[in-house]
């Protein structure tokens, strides 16, 4: 049987199997076993004409053995045949001898909750009532929304809809299990505009765990406006400008301030939030969290990688560094209790993750907070975050956007460079909005960071 969905009595038994065979051997503390299984569909269009049109499934399981010394062994497949599960066994205990012993290797022993229902992952209609020709329609109407909105726009390079099922399964031999059941619905659009000899393309969408919660047509319209806002874009004079984040931009910066936040991260010595715990590290207007509990979200779940109970944990309180984020290895060592952020992967060791991060909002509204800045930068695209310096925190990042001046748009930028240090920048942030907006994971307001050098001409 190869990879696809089990039924769950068939994926507890095939866990128990492994488990058993795992913990019998000499010298082996325990074992858990990590399964899943998805379903999903995906349509797009090139300018109205099909150009991806996909249905599949995937699964499969990992098996992970712990050493009463510490050494730990992990191996994974898709096939679940009698003869793939004893090769995953065999792998698992082989990659364990092969291993160095670590400090602080334990199996999570309590209780774990089992309803998820408050979570509201699973959306019937998202599982059952999505036919092809919801699909295709919808892709269709994304594109003539673009198309309308502007005489401009010379192509839709994308319209796309994708949508699936997916179920998860963790086990452990200290008697711990749960299961965890999704669905999600992703769409967007892709457009060129053109005007003279400016071109210029740009994209938006968003994924739900809930149909009722997708807007196609107002992603559509957004990918338009958004990248007429910036068609035939120039540098500006080199200076000190008030940037302006929207939602989106915002949680795009705090996806990387929070992996900062790793434990993992902080005891390699590859994190600018290590030793800063108690300090203030962002302008008090700054409340960073990570939330494993938030329902519809996609980082949700009622337990981490390694069986432990997930939960609520404030990263920045009022521009304070707070909390770290800990597995049961990396909390072991500091004497804490872990935040249930075990990361992992079928074919890899747990780490320390986030889940959902939230850029808590403000009381202010985003036009009010145009309407008070008189020399600002609206920005819409940041290029390169990954190449941020996780140590140093220095960054050199090219951006598009548009000239604000008092709630009134000026006139469109690309070619600048926004250069400096990300604590630097977390301090210049001088307010937060109250327009709270999830993209995937991460949810982040409009923020207001004063007196950043964009350089230009």
């Amino acid at each position: 049987m190869s990879g696809g969905h089990l039924e769950r009595s068939e994926a507890e038994a095939i866990a128990s199997w492994l488990i058993d065979g795992a913990s019998g051997r000499k010298g082996v503390l325990g074992a858990d076993v990590l399964y899943f299984a998805r379903e999903s569909h995906s349509l797009s269009l090139l300018d109205g004409e099909p150009e991806e049109n996909s249905s599949g499934a995937s699964g499969g399981i990992g098996l992970r053995v712990v050493g009463k010394d510490g050494r730990q062994g992990v191996a994974c497949g898709n096939n679940f045949s009698k003869q793939s599960l004893s090769n995953i066994l065999e792998w698992s205990f082989a990659n364990l001898q092969a291993s160095e012993p670590e400090e602080n290797i334990v199996l999570f022993s309590g209780s774990v909750d089992t309803d998820e229902s408050a979570l509201e992952l699973f959306d019937e209609s998202a599982a059952g009532s999505i036919t092809q020709e919801k699909r295709m329609n919808a892709c269709l109407e994304m594109t003539e929304a673009a198309r309308s909105q502007d005489v401009r726009v010379a192509s839709v390079r994308s319209a796309s809809w994708e949508d699936g099922v997916g179920e998860s399964f963790y086990a452990s031999s200290t008697g711990v299990c749960g299961w965890k059941r999704s669905t999600s619905v992703s769409c967007g659009t892709a457009v060129v505009l053109e005007d003279g000899d400016s071109l210029e393309m740009g994209a938006y969408g968003k994924g739900e765990s809930h149909l009722a919660d997708i807007d196609y047509l107002e992603y559509a319209r957004l990918a338009v406006g958004k990248t007429a806002m910036v068609l035939g874009g120039k540098p500006i004079r080199t200076g000190k400008y008030t940037l302006l984040l929207p939602p989106e931009i915002s949680a795009l910066m705090a996806d990387e301030i929070g992996d900062l936040f790793c434990a993992s991260l902080i005891h390699k010595g590859r994190s600018l939030m290590k030793g800063k715990l108690g300090t203030r590290v962002a302008g008090s207007a700054v409340n960073l969290l990570d939330d494993a509990r938030l329902p519809r979200r996609a980082g949700s779940s009622l337990f981490d990688g390694e069986g432990f109970p997930t939960g609520r944990t404030v990263l920045i309180g009022s521009g304070i560094a707070s909390n770290y984020l800990y597995n049961l290895q990396y909390a072991a060592k500091d004497g804490i209790a872990s935040t249930g952020s075990a990361s992992r992967g079928l074919g890899s060791l747990p780490d320390v993750g986030t889940s959902n991060l939230v850029l808590l909002p403000g009381n202010a509204s985003p036009e009010s907070l145009y309407e008070r800045v008189s020399n600002g930068f609206l920005v819409l695209e940041l290029m390169g975050l990954h190449t941020i310096n996780p140590v140093s925190g220095d960054f050199s990042l090219g951006a598009k956007g548009v000239l604000m001046n008092k709630g009134v748009a000026g006139e469109p930028v690309a070619g600048v460079t926004i250069s400096g240090n990300l604590l630097d920048l977390l301090g210049k942030i001088a307010a937060v909005g109250s327009d709270l907006e999830f993209f995937g994971d991460t949810g982040a307001p409009t923020i207001v960071v004063e007196d950043v050098v964009v350089a230009g001409n």
